[in-house]
């Protein structure tokens, strides 16, 4: 098949280029072609709450990528829909995860779609921001009504997308595959090596950018419990701030686990990844709401024991007891789980079931179920 995917890669940065670019490849290695559509202008800067949308990484050399789309520019729509409608596609997959950008590829979807031997697929990775606002109710319908199916990362996202397709389209769920790209898996010792940790302590991960609906706070107040100051453990938080760092720090200092935590808030790129994988004993995801979870995925690649938080999709791959542990979200059960995890030395028996567990996440699934959904 002519594959089109419209949506966030190269030269952006983060885990939507990542996954975009995956998908590509695993097209690709099907025997697909594949061409991707991304922006010229992504958010205008005043939305955008990091410091750079941009990779520092080498262009990669193995997709064709073309930069097309202004994301607040409807005439540029018009233009891109035609560009990507003239190349014939049999497929186009719009790789959608915020309302802000509904009405762009919305349009650009009903262009495309004049042609109507080219079927238009929703890849969505969230259908309602896990930090709703006004456009949350004026835009979404809009995306909807435009696609021709959709694949969605989680039960609760199919769910979503319901509650705005009146015409009961074709949906399907497909699990978020496994990030397998950032490097080989390594010994503990060489990863604290590589960051410079003490190699006597113990390691809990907290990985991603940092917003609050992924609950720092609540595992802040969770890692102060005395009862984890047994274990000579620390926490690394590893991940750029998109909001004021200053409450962070300040509960940091006022909960005095100031030399516990070890703060590496910056953008870690892909090189760097696989060490922090490495060197830690639990992957913590404490959030407050959620659909799924590209870092659950980078976990069970390097098949680390998994905490999540019993919100949006995160229980269905995470199996409670089994590969790790879903709580309640809050700072006590959270706390209660840490404990049990050191009290009772569970790393190794999680472990092995994630090598077990992680077999279901074969990108070959996602692509199969995109190919059976189009036809």
């Amino acid at each position: 098949m002519k594959i089109a995917i419209v949506g966030t890669v190269y030269p952006y940065r983060g885990g939507l280029a990542a996954f975009n670019e995956r998908l590509a490849r695993e097209f690709q290695k099907e025997g697909h072609e594949v061409l991707m559509y991304t922006f010229t202008l992504q958010y205008p800067f005043f939305l955008f709450p990091g410091k750079t949308q941009y990779s520092e990484e080498l262009p990669p050399k193995d997709l064709v990528i073309r930069e097309e789309i202004n994301s607040v520019n409807p005439l540029n729509w018009l233009i891109a829909g035609r560009k990507i409608r003239s190349g014939k596609p049999d497929v186009v997959i719009f790789a959608y995860w915020m309302s802000f950008m509904a009405p762009c590829f919305g349009t650009i979807a009903r262009v495309i779609r004049k042609d109507r031997k080219i079927k238009c697929i929703g890849l969505v990775h969230n259908m309602i921001p896990h930090e709703p606002n006004l456009l949350d109710k004026l835009f979404p319908r809009y995306f909807v009504n435009a696609m021709d199916a959709f694949v969605a990362l989680s039960e609760s996202v199919v769910k979503d997308i319901a509650k705005y397709d009146k015409k009961n389209k074709p949906k399907c769920f497909s699990p978020h595959p496994i990030y397998d790209h950032y490097g080989d898996v390594m010994s503990r010792e060489s990863a604290l090596s590589k960051l410079n940790l003490d190699k006597e302590k113990r390691y809990l991960l907290f990985f991603g950018f940092i917003r609050a609906y992924k609950g720092l706070d609540l595992l802040l107040d969770a890692f102060a419990d005395k009862r984890l100051r047994r274990y000579d453990l620390k926490l690394i938080v590893a991940g750029e701030f998109y909001e004021d760092e200053q409450f962070y720090l300040e509960k940091i200092n006022a909960l005095g686990i100031n030399a516990d935590v070890e703060l590496r808030t910056r953008f870690i790129p892909d090189a760097e990844v696989n060490a922090y994988f490495c060197a830690a004993d639990m992957v913590v995801q404490p959030y407050k709401s959620a659909t799924q979870s590209g870092v659950t995925q980078i976990a069970y690649y390097f098949e680390k024991p998994m905490l999540v938080t019993d919100v949006g999709g995160l229980a269905e791959i995470i199996p409670n007891g089994k590969v790790g542990y879903v709580v309640a979200p809050d700072a006590q059960s959270i706390a209660d789980a840490l404990v049990d995890f050191y009290e009772n030395d569970r790393g190794k028996f999680f472990s092995e079931n994630v090598k077990i567990e992680k077999e279901k996440y074969a990108w070959s699934r996602m692509t199969g179920g995109i190919v059976d959904i189009a036809k």
